[in-house]
C-alpha cells in the first residue's frame, strides 16, 4: 500500500515527529489539531469556542491540501480538557458538518493537551473527494 505525507503551510506545522496527515488506502488520516494559528504559531485566544473554530479551520486546510474536505470526513475523535465544554464544542463542530451524513465520532475528556489547549480534534476522511 502506498502512503503519502500531506503538508500545508495553511495549517500549523507539527510540534513533534509526526505528519499533519497521511493519505493511504483511499483515506486521509489527519493528526490531531489544536488551536494554533498557522500564521503566528500562537494559540488562538478567546476561549473554547474560538479554539474549536481554529481547530476546524486547521483540519479543513489539511484536508484541502490532500484534495479532500470536511464533507468527506467519516470519523472524528475529539479530546476535551474539560467535558463541561462539550456543548460549546459540539455547537461549533456541528456548524462545520452541515450535510445529511455526519461523521462517526468519539469524544473523550483528557487530563491535558499540548500547549494547554482546551480541545484537539483528529479525523479520517475519504481521499480525493
Amino acid at each position: 500500500m502506498e502512503k503519502q505525507e500531506i503538508r500545508t503551510s495553511k495549517a500549523p506545522a507539527p510540534v513533534g515527529p509526526y505528519s499533519q496527515a497521511v493519505s493511504a488506502g483511499g483515506f486521509v488520516f489527519c493528526s490531531g489539531q489544536i488551536a494554533l494559528d498557522p500564521a503566528t504559531g500562537a494559540m488562538a485566544a478567546g476561549g473554547v469556542e474560538v479554539e474549536t473554530r481554529q481547530v476546524m479551520d486547521n483540519l479543513a486546510a489539511v484536508l484541502e491540501s490532500a484534495d479532500s474536505s470536511l464533507g468527506s470526513v467519516v470519523k472524528t475523535t475529539i479530546y476535551l480538557r474539560d467535558m463541561a465544554d462539550f456543548a460549546v464544542v459540539n455547537a461549533v463542530y456541528a456548524s462545520y458538518f452541515t450535510g445529511s451524513t455526519t461523521p462517526a465520532r468519539v469524544t473523550v475528556e483528557v487530563s491535558a493537551l499540548p500547549k494547554n489547549a482546551a480541545v484537539e480534534i483528529a479525523c479520517i476522511a475519504a481521499a480525493g473527494s
